[in-house]
């Protein structure tokens, strides 16, 4: 399983996950052409994507998915609901699947598993994808509100998590957000700060658990160094040893291979035990 995070942030939010030669799409919030030069600097065409997964209608996820699935051709999948909520993007052309929540359904090589968020939009979920040749499990969260019981079940035992770390809670109320934008991000169908984040990953935490990317940092309230800090101190108290990293709007993050965190977790295992 290589992951790709094409782009996260409050103006666009993107990634690709590719299992053998099956490659995914989730979330399209970039335009079509910023998503398809994104897509091709790191190396993939985009008509060789097996399917788009939209999790929810936000515009920071759903942008460009209309005129990539119709230029190339690309199987669009989501909720009934989300696509009558993106009504304008859509022409009537793409190729729409329909899932539903907590039932699990397959893409090539990729089981993917979609659940219930509490965030503000129409039918929100969040999902995750197992390599079914591999085992590798990767949990891509970035609109939580807050993390049910029912989150913190599908996230558990991921390899890999793509989670939000919106905000820090000092920076958001003293910043530039109108007053009632402020209480939805901090309400509980908006966004987790760093600290709500660290404290889900401490639940979330296990010792196959090789590596963390932090999404959705909002561009005013929050900073990539101190996100980075606020849950690296959390993730390091519990012993955490495997990769870290900060995901941006701006440009893609480098490819991540998921068995490869597992190899070296698996080696670092090893020599505490010969120790």
């Amino acid at each position: 399983m290589r992951v790709t995070v094409l782009g996260s942030g409050s103006t666009g939010n993107s990634t690709l996950v590719e299992a053998g030669l099956t490659k995914v799409l989730v979330d399209a919030g970039f335009s079509g052409k910023e998503l398809a030069g994104r897509l091709s600097e790191v190396g993939v065409a985009p008509e060789c994507l097996q399917a788009i997964v939209i999790t929810h209608d936000h515009g920071d996820h759903t942008r460009g998915m209309g005129v990539l699935a119709r230029r190339y051709g690309i199987p669009l999948l989501l909720t009934v609901r989300t696509q009558a909520a993106c009504a304008k993007l859509l022409d009537g052309s793409e190729q729409v699947q329909h899932y539903r929540a907590e039932r699990t359904f397959r893409v090539g090589a990729l089981e993917i598993r979609p659940f219930l968020t509490v965030h503000d939009a129409v039918d929100p979920v969040a999902v995750t994808l197992r390599d079914t040749e591999t085992g590798c499990r990767l949990g891509i969260a970035t609109d939580l509100g807050r993390p049910t019981a029912a989150v913190r079940a599908a996230l558990a035992g991921c390899h890999l998590l793509v989670l939000e770390a919106n905000h820090d809670d000092a920076m958001l109320w003293r910043g530039p957000y109108p007053w009632s934008v402020k209480q939805r991000i901090a309400s509980s169908h908006g966004h987790l700060s760093n600290r709500a984040s660290a404290e889900l990953l401490r639940e979330l935490y296990h010792r196959e658990l090789g590596g963390v990317v932090l999404a959705h940092l909002s561009e005013h309230c929050n900073e990539p160094a101190l996100a980075q800090e606020v849950i690296g101190v959390a993730l390091e108290r519990l012993g955490f040893r495997g990769a870290l990293a900060v995901a941006g709007p701006a440009r893609p993050l480098a490819p991540i291979e998921v068995p490869e965190l597992r190899r070296r977790l698996g080696l670092a295992a090893h020599q505490l035990e010969l120790l």
